[in-house]
Formats: C-alpha cells, sequence, structure tokens
C-alpha cells in the first residue's frame, strides 16, 4: 500500500460486489440512530389511527343526528301546529341544536332560535389565543398526512330558505330518507346537519357544532405526541449511549491501528480497555496484543538483520582481501593458502545463507504445518543410525536409550523436531572431547515428553545459559575452525520447540560429572 493512501480508500470495495454499499457511507452512530428514530416512527404512525378514530366518531354522531332530526320530525307530527314551535325549542334544548323547519314552498316556518335560545356558538377564530391557533395547524398538518377527506366549511346562507341547504333540499325531493352532512365551522370543528322530510309538518332541519369531536381528538393526539416525544427522547439517548460506548472505542482502536500500519511512531499504544468485559473489551485487548506482537516481530526482524549483516561481513571481508591478495601474490604456497581461506569463507558463508534462510521461514512453515502424531523413540532411533553410517559424529559415541513404542508421542512436525534433536545432538558432539560419549533419552511422563541430552564437554556455565540460544552466539575455543558452527544451531532448535509449545534449556549434569545436560519438553499427544 501507498504511503499516502488513506485507509478507507485501501478498504473500498467495488460498489457492485456489495448489496450494502450504501449503509458503509453512514457512520455507526448515524445508523444506531436511524434504527432507533425507525422505531419511534413507526410508533408515530399510531397518528393515523386517530384518523380512523375520529371518521368512526363522526360516523356516530351523524347517525345520532339523523336519528335526532326523524324523531323530532315525528315528534312535532304528533302535536297541533300551534303547539309546535315550543316543542321545537325543547327538544333543541334538550339535544343542544338548531330546529328549523321549513314548508313545501321551502320558506322557513319554525326557527328554535327565534322562540327560545341559542343552543350552540360559532366561534370566531380571531378571537382565540395562539395555542388553538397552533392545534388548527396541527389538525389540518395531520389531515394532509392520513389523507383525510376533504370538508366544506360551515356558512350561515345569507337568505335562510330550504334550498340554501343540500341536505334539505335532497330530502324534500325524497320524503322516505334522511340526509346528513358534517362541515368545519371557522374555528375548525364540526358542523353536522340532518334533514327529513315529514308529511303535514314540512322540512325538518337540525344543526349541531360537536365541538367535543375535536376536543377528544385534541386529547388522545396530545397524549400519543407526549408518549412518542418520550419515547424519542429516550431513543436518541440510548443511541448517543450506544454510540458512545461501541462507536467511540471502535474509532479510537480504529486510530490505532492506522498509527500502527503508519509505522511512524516507535511505539503505538492501543487502548486495551480493561474495564469493558463485552465483545469490544475482547477486540481492544487482542489488537493490543497484536500490535505488541507485531512490534516485538518487527523488533526481531531488524535485530535478525542486523545480525545477519554483522555476521556475513567477516567472511566477505576475509573473502574480498584473499581475493585482492591473489592477484598480486607470486608464490605457489601463498596463492595456496590463499585459495583454502577462499573456499573456507565460501562455505561459511554457504552455511550462514542456508541457516539464516531456514530460521527466516521456519515461524512461517510451522504455522502452516499440519502436525501429526510422532512416536520420538523411532524418530531419534532412526536419526541416530543414519548420523552414524555418514560419520558425522566422528569419533564420538552417540547412545540413545530407547523408550517403549508409544510412550514418547508428541504432536508435531517430524522434519522439525529431528532437526531440532539433531542441532542439539550437533551442538553436544562438537563440545564433547574425543572419544567421548553423549547420551540421548526420551520418556513420557504424565502429559508431557522429556528428551535429554547429555555430553562430556566443560558445560555451560550459569551465566551464558540463555545467551546460547540466541541467534549467531557462539564461544568456542579460538582453534576450533569457524566455518563449521553458524551460531544458529541451538537458536532454531529453540525456535522449532517454541513452535510446538515446548521449551528447551541447558542445566549441568545430574551425575555431578562434567558436561552440558539439555532437556526438551514437548506435550504428550492424548490418546483420542
Amino acid at each position: 500500500m501507498a504511503r499516502n493512501e488513506s485507509p478507507a480508500r485501501s478498504l473500498r470495495t467495488d460498489p457492485d460486489d456489495n448489496p450494502l454499499t450504501w449503509s458503509a457511507r453512514w457512520s455507526l452512530t448515524s445508523r444506531i440512530l436511524a434504527v432507533n428514530v425507525f422505531a419511534v416512527a413507526m410508533l408515530a404512525g399510531s397518528f393515523a389511527y386517530l384518523d380512523s378514530y375520529r371518521a368512526r366518531v363522526a360516523e356516530e354522531r351523524t347517525e345520532q343526528a339523523e336519528d335526532d332530526a326523524q324523531m323530532i320530525g315525528t315528534a312535532l307530527a304528533a302535536v297541533s301546529p300551534e303547539k309546535r314551535a315550543r316543542l321545537a325549542t325543547q327538544l333543541a334544548l334538550y339535544e343542544g341544536e338548531r330546529v328549523r323547519v321549513y314548508d313545501a314552498a321551502g320558506t322557513p316556518i319554525l326557527d328554535s332560535w327565534r322562540t327560545g335560545p341559542i343552543t350552540y356558538q360559532l366561534i370566531d377564530p380571531q378571537t382565540q389565543p395562539w395555542q388553538k391557533h397552533v392545534a388548527r395547524f396541527m389538525d389540518k398538518t395531520f389531515d394532509h398526512i392520513v389523507g383525510a377527506d376533504l370538508v366544506s366549511d360551515f356558512v350561515e346562507p345569507a337568505r335562510d330558505v330550504r334550498d340554501a341547504w343540500p341536505e334539505a333540499k335532497l330530502a324534500a325531493a325524497n320524503p322516505s330518507r334522511v340526509y346528513s352532512m358534517r362541515r368545519y365551522a371557522p374555528d375548525r370543528t364540526p358542523v353536522l346537519s340532518a334533514a327529513v322530510a315529514v308529511p303535514a309538518v314540512g322540512t325538518v332541519l337540525t344543526t349541531n357544532n360537536v365541538r367535543d369531536i375535536t376536543r377528544i381528538v385534541r386529547a388522545e393526539r396530545y397524549a400519543i405526541g407526549l408518549v412518542i416525544g418520550g419515547v424519542l427522547i429516550v431513543s436518541v439517548l440510548l443511541s448517543l449511549f450506544l454510540a458512545r460506548t461501541i462507536a467511540r472505542p471502535l474509532r479510537r482502536l480504529a486510530l490505532a491501528a492506522h498509527r500502527v500500519r503508519l509505522g511512524r511512531a516507535r511505539e503505538v499504544i492501543v487502548p486495551r480497555l480493561p474495564s469493558r468485559r463485552d465483545e469490544i473489551g475482547l477486540l481492544a485487548r487482542a489488537l493490543s496484543d497484536m500490535s505488541q506482537a507485531l512490534r516485538r516481530r518487527i523488533d526481531a526482524v531488524e535485530a535478525f538483520a542486523a545480525d545477519v549483516s554483522h555476521e556475513l561481513k567477516n567472511p566477505l571481508a576475509s573473502l574480498r582481501s584473499a581475493v585482492d591478495s591473489f592477484s598480486v601474490v607470486k608464490d605457489p604456497a601463498l596463492q595456496k593458502r590463499l585459495l583454502d581461506i577462499v573456499r573456507d569463507d565460501v562455505v561459511r558463508l554457504d552455511r550462514l545463507i542456508t541457516d539464516i534462510a531456514e530460521i527466516s521461514r521456519l515461524d512461517g512453515e510451522l504455522s502452516r504445518a499440519r502436525f501429526e502424531a510422532v512416536d520420538l523413540g523411532l524418530l531419534i532411533e532412526g536419526m541416530a543410525e543414519a548420523r552414524d553410517e555418514r560419520g558425522r559424529n566422528g569419533d564420538i559415541r552417540v547412545a540413545f536409550a530407547r523408550p517403549y513404542i508409544d510412550t514418547a508421542v508428541v504432536f508435531g512436525d517430524p522434519a522439525r523436531l529431528a532437526r531440532m534433536i539433531e542441532n542439539v545432538i550437533d551442538n553436544a558432539v562438537s563440545f564433547s572431547p574425543p572419544g567421548g560419549l553423549v547420551e540421548v533419552s526420551a520418556i513420557g511422563i504424565e502429559d508431557i515428553v522429556l528428551i535429554a541430552i547429555e555430553d562430556e564437554g566443560p558445560g555451560v556455565p550459569p551465566d551464558k545459559r540463555e545467551n546460547i540460544f540466541r541467534r549467531f552466539h557462539t564461544d568456542r575455543p579460538d582453534s576450533e575452525e569457524p566455518e563449521r558452527h553458524s551460531g544458529l544451531g541451538l537458536a532454531i532448535a529453540k525456535a522449532i520447540a517454541d513452535g510446538h509449545d515446548g521449551t528447551i534449556e541447558v542445566r549441568d549434569r545430574s551425575d555431578g560429572r562434567s558436561g552440558a545436560h539439555f532437556l526438551i519438553t514437548l506435550p504428550r499427544a492424548q490418546e483420542a
């Protein structure tokens, strides 16, 4: 990835490959808030219920108005004409309505408001407080949202005749039916009217300003609004809380990971969030451990590169000096000696490069290797026989006390386990005196397998027992040929032991004799 390439661009994929690309444009906070607010919006759909509730109430009240008109018409027909005005006034006062009667020509012959008190009052909206204007605005808004039916305005006709009222005109033309209408008063409260033609009486028209419908609907809407408002506030607060506890720590972790990727700081502190016991806490600690492991790996690579360059410089310097001197030296004996130096340096370089290549790819190969059950008794026995056949031990005797079959079985890579044990045996043989003995044993104890390799050499001082497993470390007599040892044998052995969840250490011999005692501990394979 280029240095100036942003992490967002590096993670971007083809929109056609991801059907949810649109959601990636929203931050986690926005998505949490959107989901919670969407749930509240679904709850707000209960306002649509108010329209059906209002329509149902209006329909019931309209049916009641029709029944009242028919009842009043029947009552007026049952009394003499001179008593009808008084009866109409009493019934209008009782029902809270205005009762009018028109004759066959459509002329008004009776009006309860002329013979009695006014039963309802149409209110001028200009005289009402601002809260009522807000309420009417909300009424219109919700009517528009739910698609309520359009209702005409109620206006008293300039000339009060029957034909000025559509419902009364229809009732006069169809005496067997009752007709009704719903209109809005100036303050947007319903006005219900009903008309019926009564033989021998005329056309009866009742009107009533049923303000309680609007009052009930507004009260219900106010209650629902309070509930939705409270739920909305709680949802927003919960969304912000979730964003604070989820999005913010994830953003901190992302920024820390971005700084780790850039590598501009030597040590990047990734927050571990120790107080978090949830998945984000686990993620934070995993990222922190990963970054520390990555830093250790980078430091190890840098140290390894420095060690490699240092170890390669010595044979290269010697090789260059020998090559430069070869062209000016004429003595055949000196030329032969220079050629021997060149050969030795080439052999040393070859051994170094081989061991460096192996230890470089060791971790990767172990992570990809498919472990299998390995009987270390059979493995070491075959390896010891091969060493004798190739003469790798010289005059040193290697004795192996083979355990019973299937008593020292571990899970691992057979080739790597053989290389680990062989490197330790090589080290023991190299430090053994002429005619010395190297003893090898393997034994299974409970859930571990112990591999012991003892030699009769000088042993390892306690202050150097950790250093001998470091790369390129060697502590040999000056008389010994350096090209035979790269200083990587024990380092490779330790890396293989670590890759098999084992350990390797060196101590003094248990019998008190001179020599080193290498002890390799590996997990024992459990029977299925």
